[in-house]
């Protein structure tokens, strides 16, 4: 799956994320009338108790979306990463080395370098 097919599907996720949490307020707000409604001190108690969770659970469904969608996503596959990995890896080596390294890639023979006969 490609960079796009990620986000889309990041996207269709947050969306049934959002209607899943408008579907609890939306239950939570018939328990409430019926529980304002029943004359039964216990189940009127026990109405409020299912509002509650219905809104905890609400609350819990949108801060995974707000985190989910703040979160920075990393849609590179693991070929890519490893690249960046080794690009910074060579820029931290010192000059002498990547030279060195450049030489051997491009297929240049190594010349030893000269050293000057004890005097």
């Amino acid at each position: 799956m490609g960079p796009m097919g990620v986000i889309m599907m990041l996207k269709a996720m947050g969306l049934i994320a959002f209607i899943f949490t408008s579907l609890l307020l939306a239950i939570s707000f018939f328990v409430l009338l019926a529980a304002y409604k029943v004359e039964q001190r216990w189940l009127k108690v026990f109405g409020y108790v299912v509002t509650i969770f219905l809104w905890f659970s609400a609350a819990i469904v949108f801060s995974g979306v707000i985190s989910a969608a703040t979160m920075k996503c990393n849609v590179e596959g693991p070929m890519m990463q490893r690249m960046r990995m080794m690009k910074a890896h060579r820029q931290q080596m010192m000059p002498g080395q990547m030279q060195k390294m450049q030489g051997q890639q491009q297929g240049q023979p190594q010349m030893p370098e000269k050293t000057e006969p004890a005097k």
